[in-house]
């Protein structure tokens, strides 16, 4: 399929779907119940991309079948008649975030050509990612933490002390922590929203030149499709902690397991992708009710057309 299906009418259609996420997801925030923050988003998501006229297909979803009732991997959405498209998403990215009111929870979808985006197994990925307008392959997931610094220093023609990298709070990371440190390296810590994290290394207003970390695999993969649209860098490998997870990715078509992906090898086409707030972040604003109206805040973008848009949206309620 041409990547000339993902026409205007496409972005608007995926503003909508995660703005409904986003709202229902807000009904549930800080009361301290992840699953019924999720359940919300996961009801509104898949109703919205059921409205749509498209021929879509699960590939980075909830869960498989067995595991997930609704947005499965492999689930079909949408009345069927219109482009044939893969779509991944993650209907609240950071569900402690909105359990506990806490900024950078979003919802997030990103949608490309029927084939075209990596079917990542739901297990963890080895990331790096920065920016665009540099050398290629100024990153590497091989190279040593303080190796990627002193690289991407060199290549902005800054001192390493000068570098901020973002990284997961998370105690596998410490080595990783260390390394950084250990060339002076700024490390900007985060508790959860690794979708934002890798998307922040493209905005210079947001400090952060570098990500580094494992994380979830399936939201590598969205956030690959952020970086299609706006430039940058990616290197994800599939982190297996059992035989069965190696043996799932197996099922659903990863012959290389030990294999590093770039960018265009997990985003093989263009792509949307589309995030609304559902608490405030450095990305994007959250979900206010005021006045009656219900406020969301929305970040689209489009690669075919290199375009990143900011949607404000306010309605009556």
């Amino acid at each position: 399929m041409s990547s000339n299906t993902l026409d205007r009418s496409l972005v608007l259609d995926a503003v909508r779907v995660t703005e409904a996420a986003a709202i229902a997801s807000w009904t549930m925030l800080g009361r301290g119940d992840e699953m019924a923050a999720d359940q919300a988003a996961v009801d509104a998501m898949r109703n919205a991309l059921n409205e749509l006229n498209i021929d879509g297909e699960i590939v980075i979803g909830e869960g498989e079948r067995d595991e997930a009732p609704m947005l499965y991997i492999g689930e079909k959405v949408g009345t069927g008649k219109g482009p044939r498209i893969d779509i991944a998403l993650d209907p609240l990215e950071g569900t402690t975030l909105a359990a506990k009111a806490q900024p950078n929870a979003l919802t997030v979808m990103a949608w490309a050509p029927k084939g075209t985006l990596l079917n990542a197994p739901d297990t963890y990925m080895d990331k790096i990612a920065c920016g665009p307008g540099l050398p290629p392959g100024v990153i590497d997931l091989d190279r040593t933490p303080a190796e990627n610094v002193k690289a991407l220093a060199e290549a902005k023609g800054v001192p390493a002390t000068e570098i901020t990298v973002c990284v997961l709070d998370r105690p596998r990371h410490a080595e990783i922590i260390a390394g950084l440190r250990s060339v002076g390296a700024r490390v900007h810590l985060i508790t959860d929203g690794d979708v934002a994290g890798v998307i922040n290394t493209t905005d210079p207003s947001t400090g952060i030149d570098l990500y580094l970390g494992s994380g979830g695999a399936p939201e590598g993969v969205l956030a690959c499709a952020a970086l299609k649209c706006v430039g940058g860098q990616f290197q994800g490998r599939l982190l297996f902690r059992s035989a069965d997870e190696r043996a799932r990715a197996a099922r659903w078509g990863v012959t290389d397991l030990d294999k590093k992906y770039d960018l265009h090898e997990i985003v093989r086409d263009e792509a949307i992708f589309a995030a609304t707030g559902v608490t405030r972040g450095g990305l994007v604003d959250g979900v206010v009710f005021r006045d009656g109206c219900v406020h969301t805040h929305t970040l689209v973008m489009n690669s075919s057309t290199g375009t990143v848009r900011e949607v404000r949206m306010k309605r009556k309620v």
